[in-house]
């Protein structure tokens, strides 16, 4: 909508503030705040993801796709119903976390040595099931680092000891592993795209790898993270024999604890930058036209925002219209300097010497008054 005399346009293209809003709550908070403070705008509202936790169902809005409720399992096998979203060009959305997610977990019940991804494989299962032509399938917020080993046993992929008996306990057993059953592997996965959509550019191995980075976050001691980097070791050679793909050199390998390289290596996918093609698939750069102000932002805008996360890809595209870019965090570090390449301006929206706990507490109040006041300053300049 073009810009008038009386009026300017501005575009919330929020993301998620982790462990407190989705990223539709946060642009709402915002629009509040806009409205209170009584500029004279057009507020459009446009949430936005990477492939991080919320990223499907914002996606499926965008999409207009038809929710639809399975049975399945979380990472422990346990029974629950999560959703998969359909659009009208037979497209599948599915949020890995919804069946394999740490938000499904109590802090105590933490335990990547067990938890796997089974219930994302049976909700994939049920797109197939559907005819679909494409599925996406957004994986941040996992509680597992599996290698995709649960996901792939759902879809028909058999893990096998030296006895060429299934592996039981995965990944923690996953040390054993010594050849790959594709047999029973489901044929609909061939004839079906599978888009992965990755919020993270670290690889499987190493210091900067599925298990050492992300392990922590999901119940991993020490111990445990070494045991974990073994089992993706030894899934990474076997992968390798089966395949002949090194699934450890994959980009984005280290996704998901590595769910993406295994679907690429054994079942065609494609793992993607969620970002760019999250952008691209709703067209945020129509939405861009004729706009004054984008306003964006996660929970903290930090280190991991400059590799390439949505609030950074957002603010690309805008800086590259020659609009300009406001930038809202629950907190910011010591990279926010390198960020003011990309924003005309960050803000953070708690007061100083917040607790975290009252920062996401008061992550909505809080908006809406960083709303309220951005909308002034707008108003005076």
């Amino acid at each position: 909508m073009p810009s008038n005399t009386n009026s300017i346009n501005i575009l919330l293209a929020p993301n998620a503030f982790k462990n407190s809003l989705g990223a539709d709550e946060v642009a709402a908070a915002l629009a509040e705040g806009l409205k209170q403070s009584k500029i004279e705008a057009t507020i459009n509202c446009c949430p936005v993801g990477d492939g991080g936790d919320g990223t499907g169902k914002i996606l499926a809005s965008h999409l207009k796709a038809r929710k639809r409720i399975y049975k399945t399992v979380d990472p422990f096998g346990r029974p629950i119903t999560a959703p998969v979203y359909y659009t009208s060009d037979q497209t599948a959305i599915i949020e890995l976390s919804d069946a394999s997610g740490l938000k499904l977990l109590q802090p105590i019940e933490y335990d990547p040595l067990r938890a796997n991804s089974y219930g994302t494989g049976i909700l994939i299962k049920k797109a197939l099931d559907r005819k679909v032509k494409r599925i996406l399938l957004a994986v941040g917020g996992s509680a597992t680092v599996d290698g995709g080993t649960g996901m792939l046993t759902a879809l028909g992929i058999r893990f096998l000891d030296r006895e060429g008996t299934a592996i039981q306990t995965l990944p923690q057993d996953l040390t054993q592993l010594q050849n790959i059953d594709l047999s029973g592997m489901d044929a609909r996965l061939q004839l079906t795209e599978l888009v992965i959509l990755c919020d993270v550019k670290n690889k499987l191995l190493g210091p900067n790898g599925a298990a050492k980075v992300f392990g922590p976050q999901k119940g991993a001691t020490p111990e445990i993270i070494s045991t974990l980097e073994k089992s993706l070791k030894r899934l990474d050679k076997i992968i390798d024999l089966a395949s002949g793909i090194k699934i450890s050199s994959l980009p984005h390998s280290g996704a998901a604890g590595g769910i993406a390289a295994s679907l690429a290596a054994l079942c065609n996918a494609k793992a993607v930058n969620g970002t760019d093609f999250f952008l691209d698939i709703i067209r945020f750069d129509d939405m861009l036209q004729g706009t004054d102000i984008v306003i964006t932002g996660e929970g903290s805008l930090d280190a991991q925002t400059l590799e390439g996360k949505a609030p950074l890809g957002v603010a690309k595209r805008a800086k590259n219209a020659s609009i300009k870019v406001i930038g809202v965090s629950g907190q910011l570090d010591s990279a926010s300097q390198k960020l003011l390449y990309y924003f005309d301006q960050l803000i953070n929206i708690n007061p100083t010497k917040t607790s975290l706990a009252t920062s996401l507490k008061n992550t909505r109040i809080n908006l809406v008054k960083t709303g309220r006041q951005i909308g002034k300053l707008i108003k005076v300049k």
